[in-house]
């Protein structure tokens, strides 16, 4: 992968399945609201699976995430997190533009990002890429 930004300051690529544990340590450091999935074990799986998790790298560190998923219908964005002191390099938009990239060759026509409606910077930061909220969709869950 290797794409580097404007400044050439950081570059993404995709995450490797050790380095599982630093990404939860970048969400916490990025003040993510935890989930049960956020295991070590659960995202090595996630790695090694058909979704594209990538990384931005700075300072020989991760300081950004993105994972992105296609189900063969709609691609699907999670969990960007760009480190405090790492924000407003670019690196969450050039995490977006991999991301896309990686979905549409897959042969997404769509993508959608899961955001946390109660950060109204990350609401802010998805409009800012290009992204509109869609009225009327509510997401249901359930733990099993």
């Amino acid at each position: 992968m290797g794409l580097s930004n404007r400044t050439s300051t950081f570059f993404i690529r995709e995450c490797l399945p050790e380095e599982a544990e630093a990404l939860l340590v970048l969400w916490q450091a990025t003040g993510t609201s935890p989930s049960v999935t956020d295991t070590v074990a659960d995202l090595q799986r996630t790695i090694e699976s058909s979704a594209l998790v990538l990384v931005a790298e700075a300072d020989r560190r991760i300081v950004g995430s993105l994972i992105a998923t296609f189900d063969g219908w709609r691609g699907n964005m999670y969990r960007i997190a760009v480190h405090p002191d790492y924000r407003r390099r670019g690196i969450g938009r050039d995490l977006v533009e991999e991301g896309e990239r990686g979905l549409t060759k897959q042969g997404a026509k769509r993508i959608t990002a899961l955001v946390e409606e109660k950060y109204p910077w990350a609401t802010a930061f998805w409009s800012n890429v290009g992204y509109e909220i869609e009225p009327g969709i509510v997401r249901f869950f359930r733990n099993p």
